[in-house]
């Protein structure tokens, strides 16, 4: 019954647009915080209470580098969120920016 609260759990948190986009990106590859903020066009509060969720919820993991935060997936232990996140189309803002690229993180 446990593991039947957890995916609802993780159900909901994946009810939301933004953090289902967020995964999506995250599927492709670890994303700074700027670069989430520049491409879902949005404010980094914003940004980062979807973030502070999906952490919680076990989705994402964070690494600091400097002042910056950087995110990638964790989901080696939930199987069925492979399957769902390869089913969904890559969105195509993500070429859009890049810290590499750019300044953001400066």
């Amino acid at each position: 019954m446990m593991e039947i609260e957890k995916m609802a759990d993780i159900c909901k948190l994946l009810g939301d647009k933004m953090r289902l986009t967020i995964l999506t990106l995250l599927r492709e590859r670890e994303l700074c915080v700027c670069e989430i903020v520049d491409i879902m066009q949005t404010s980094q509060p914003n940004v980062s209470q979807h973030m502070r969720k999906l952490k919680a919820g076990g989705l994402v993991k964070e690494a600091k580098r400097g002042q910056w935060v950087y995110y990638s997936l964790a989901i080696a232990d939930k199987p069925y969120l492979h399957e769902l996140l390869q089913t969904l189309p890559t969105p195509s803002m993500l070429t859009a920016i890049s810290c590499e690229q750019g300044s953001c993180c400066d």
